[in-house]
């Protein structure tokens, strides 16, 4: 197989990006991720995880236990030589390890299972960028809460550089910075009346307890023409899940945090059946005090889906009833709301196409608000939207609703190295580039005849920024002849963006990691007030346009 890509184009035709590269993967392959500076690719699979050289497909690195199922696995570069991996395994247990020195350490348990009728099963972890932070949900009966984590970095450095034995045990612990649990109906008082606007608190306890009374009415709904009671009950009272997303400085108040320029400053949280995204500062943990959010984005509908853009100042919710909100934590003010079309009612993913401009003017950073957003419905249709401040949102229909099941998208994962693109994957194992802003297909992406894509519905695959690469597990197609061991060997095919003329137009470049994106955050409430009006009086003109045009319409359809 050659090893240069080309595109086979005819007049007619979209062209499609050959394979770059084939690699056997190790037994029973559940989950691939890249490192943040491109270097390696990190494998969870049977019997423990390894590290592979990314450019070469060479193995350097392995970490083997009997009777362990790697499930979910990320990395991330903490220096040059050293980098941080966050697995789950199939019994819901975390754990990070410390690749140094083609070595594999494991550091700590997340949640180690001291009594088996206690433990806690992680649900999710991640990983922040940089690998001083992480956040884990865990479940312990019906009991559900999320955990911050900082991590000992430049401590587990020192002792990786002396570490003689790879079972070492040795090794600084990890701090719980906060512990977040489902928001806890407030007392009375909080529903006596409305609350007092010269009161921050008071307001915050008002929508914490009216989100609670409706989001526990929700759950314990019963459904129609049900007649088992039990039955029903059981399955409302199911524990709500949360969302969380890291948050870089960048708003008013942010100031007021215990944080180092370039790192963390808070988390937002939403819990399912919630109308409120709820936002924590990280700082010192106060012992035996249930921590209270220290800002709250209410919405008039329930959340449904969220993201965040990569500078962390814009945060995108689906909510019920086909709306979209993003929030600017800049102004503290939402930025645009979206209603998306009525026969794609239903939202099911949402997320930024592409990153936050980067630059060193102030107050173009504080006025130049135009995002793009990848709307995905629960009915397959995609669309997309552009929108910004003072701006009527455009919205386009990147595809419609699949008549055929196979053809729903399963995967639509932003390529932050090509501008305004995203891979889009279906069911049926089809996979291509998407350009979402002009509402193209650039191009298409092809496994060899004899093997399918794994699982399509939910594929195991990692996409390298750095190296401008896919990577994504095949096995062999039952239909060709084969072998059973040839057909129980799963492939990784290599898909490199970078050597094929498609996309050169396309690629852009972006700073070296998410902590470069330092955007700017104002101390005082003045400051940013200063520059919001700044903005409108230079924005006066076409807001009077907007409003002579509104009127126009008005009168042109009068309500009846």
């Amino acid at each position: 197989m050659e090893s240069a890509h080309k595109a086979k184009t005819s007049r007619d035709e979209t062209p499609t990006l050959e394979l770059s590269g084939v690699m056997q993967l190790p037994e029973n392959t559940n989950c691939l991720a890249c490192s943040d500076d491109g270097r390696y690719l990190c494998l969870g699979h049977s019997g423990g995880l390894s590290v592979w050289c990314a450019s070469s497909l060479n193995r350097v690195a392995g970490w083997l236990q009997d009777r362990l199922e790697i499930t979910s696995i990320q990395m991330t570069s903490i220096s040059k030589t050293m980098y941080l991996l966050g697995t789950v395994d199939d019994m819901g247990v975390a754990r990070v390890f410390g690749h140094h020195s083609d070595s594999i350490h494991l550091l700590c348990v997340i949640n180690i299972m001291e009594d088996i009728n206690k433990r806690s099963i992680c649900l999710s972890f991640e990983l922040f960028e940089g690998g001083n932070y992480g956040a884990a949900s865990l479940s312990c009966g019906r009991a559900v809460w999320l955990e911050i984590y900082q991590f000992p970095s430049a401590a587990w450095l020192k002792e990786l550089e002396m570490a003689q034995n790879p079972n070492s045990s040795e090794w600084s612990p990890v701090t719980v910075m906060i512990q977040i649990r489902p928001p806890k109906i407030p007392t009375e008082k909080a529903l006596n009346g409305p609350p007092e606007a010269s009161q921050p608190t008071d307001f915050l306890m008002h929508c914490l307890a009216l989100d609670i009374i409706r989001s526990s009415s929700l759950r314990w709904e019963k459904p129609p023409f049900s007649t088992d009671e039990g039955k029903t009950k059981e399955m409302n009272e199911s524990p709500r899940h949360c969302t969380q997303h890291f948050l870089l400085p960048c708003g008013p108040g942010d100031s007021k945090a215990e944080f180092q320029p370039g790192l963390l400053v808070a988390v937002a949280v939403w819990w399912s059946g919630s109308c409120n995204l709820l936002q924590y500062f990280l700082k010192k943990p106060s012992k035996n005090v249930e921590p209270m959010p220290d800002l709250l984005w209410p919405n008039a509908k329930e959340i449904l889906c969220s993201a965040v853009s990569k500078c962390t100042r814009y945060i995108a919710l689906g909510l019920s009833d086909a709306l979209v909100c993003v929030w600017d934590r800049r102004s503290g003010a939402p930025l645009s709301l979206v209603l998306m079309p009525e026969a794609n009612r239903a939202l099911f993913r949402v997320q930024f196409v592409d990153c936050c401009p980067v630059t060193d003017d102030d107050f173009q950073i504080f006025t130049a608000e135009k995002v793009h957003l990848l709307i995905l419905c629960k009915s397959g249709a995609i669309h997309t939207v552009t929108t910004g401040r003072g701006t009527k949102p455009n919205t386009k229909q990147l595809s419609e609703r699949p008549k055929d099941s196979k053809d729903l998208p399963t995967v639509t994962a932003s390529v932050q190295f090509l501008q305004g693109m995203s891979l889009v994957m279906q069911r049926s194992g089809k996979m291509s580039i998407q350009d979402v802003i002009n509402n193209t297909t650039v191009c298409f992406l092809t496994p060899p005849t004899t093997h399918l894509i794994t699982t399509p519905h939910s594929p195991i695959y990692a996409l390298n920024s750095k190296q401008q690469s896919l990577f994504i597990r095949g096995d062999q197609d039952t239909s060709y002849s084969a072998t059973s061991e040839e057909r129980n060997q799963s492939q990784l095919f290599v898909f490199r963006f970078a050597e094929s003329d498609i996309f050169k137009q396309h690629v852009v470049s972006h700073p070296e990691s998410t902590q470069q994106q330092q955007t700017l955050s104002y101390d005082t409430l003045e400051e940013t007030c200063s520059l919001y009006l700044q903005k409108r009086a230079q924005s006066v003109e076409d807001r009077n346009k907007t409003l002579t045009q509104t009127w126009e319409q008005l009168q042109e359809n009068p309500m009846k």
